[in-house]
């Protein structure tokens, strides 16, 4: 099993509703692209009895745009986990342009993500276990 401290990536690919009037994929879409990154790398790292177990919502976004994506660009979202306390697990994601082979990467957008687990029957927080715990948050966490 790969180390979830460690970098996770996905492609993403830029569809023609993520193209706002200004020509270039609409903030909003980095968000959806944000939360595919935390789901994508809670499913490959989470074991079904997990995943039927828990859910996890976000409780709060914060995102820095840096440049503007547009249709034809190779994106992908790196997401890797940061600290937790009780019920807050931060998670930290970039979305980056790969580039053309000619070019080298741009950052586009660094966002920071804090979720909650919560109980999948009752739908309120819930502490999620210690193997959670030390998956999906770094060393020192408190």
């Amino acid at each position: 099993m790969t180390d979830s401290r460690q970098v996770f990536e996905i492609p993403i690919t830029v569809r023609e509703e993520d193209i706002d009037r200004l020509g270039h994929v609409n903030n909003v879409v980095y968000l959806r692209w944000v939360q595919a990154a935390a789901t994508a790398h809670w499913r490959v790292l989470s074991p079904p009895e997990e995943r039927e177990r828990l859910l996890w919502v976000v409780v709060r976004h914060e995102i820095d745009y840096k440049r503007a994506a547009k249709r034809e660009d190779k994106i992908v979202a790196r997401t890797w986990v940061g600290r937790a306390n009780r019920l807050q697990f931060e998670r930290h994601t970039e979305i980056v342009h790969t580039g053309d082979g000619q070019n080298k990467e741009k950052l586009l957008a660094r966002a920071r993500t804090l979720w909650c687990p919560v109980d999948a029957q009752t739908m309120r927080p819930v502490e999620p276990g210690a193997e959670v715990r030390a998956r999906f948050s770094t060393e020192g966490s408190g």
